[in-house]
């Protein structure tokens, strides 16, 4: 695997070996051992699936102090633009968003480290979108950031008329709201 640097600390690009033939192709989505000769030591607890069609965005989404989430992601079918913003507040890159295009044909993935807000938007027809944890889901410390945050300026690359989000991830706080909070990410 390839582990692609992205100016953001602890936040990365992977391109996996892909070992292609008449037959199709293989690869590993994850391997404890490998990631762990390149320091990388996440134990992931849960693994994720979200199908959508085109136009819908999800997102930013995090959770709070403890149940904080690390994830590994990946595009299994269709294409994306994700997009984190970091939320740690000793970080250099705080407040910053990084934006990638992740799909079954690339075949890249996202490793996101903790004390970051997550969300993406469904650039083809549908997305099967498979994402690991290395903490358990808590509904009572979920939060996130609107994904219309002026000063975030996403282009979420599907015209407003054909944007299809639902009103929680509307009416998120916005980054400057974020900012002036206590939470802990």
């Amino acid at each position: 695997m390839n582990l692609v640097e992205t100016g953001f600390k602890d936040l990365y690009t992977i391109e996996p070996k892909v070992f292609g033939d008449e037959r199709g192709y293989f690869f590993e989505i994850h391997n404890e051992s490998a990631f762990q000769k390149l320091g990388l030591n996440y134990q992931f607890v849960q693994d994720n699936i979200s199908v959508s069609e085109y136009g819908v965005i999800r997102g930013l989404h995090f959770q709070r102090g403890e149940y904080a989430q690390a994830k590994l992601i990946e595009v299994l079918q269709g294409k994306v633009l994700d997009v984190v913003v970091d939320l740690r507040k000793n970080s250099a890159t705080y407040l910053k968003k990084f934006e990638v295009i992740i799909s079954a044909k690339n075949k890249k993935q996202l490793l996101i480290p903790r004390g970051f807000a997550h969300g993406f938007s469904v650039l083809s027809e549908m997305a099967m979108f498979h994402y690991k944890c290395d903490n358990f889901y808590a509904k009572k410390y979920e939060d996130g950031i609107k994904i219309n945050d002026l000063n975030l300026k996403i282009d979420w690359q599907i015209p407003t008329e054909k944007q299809i989000v639902n009103d929680r991830d509307l009416n998120f706080q916005t980054l400057e709201e974020f900012d002036k909070s206590t939470f802990k990410v």
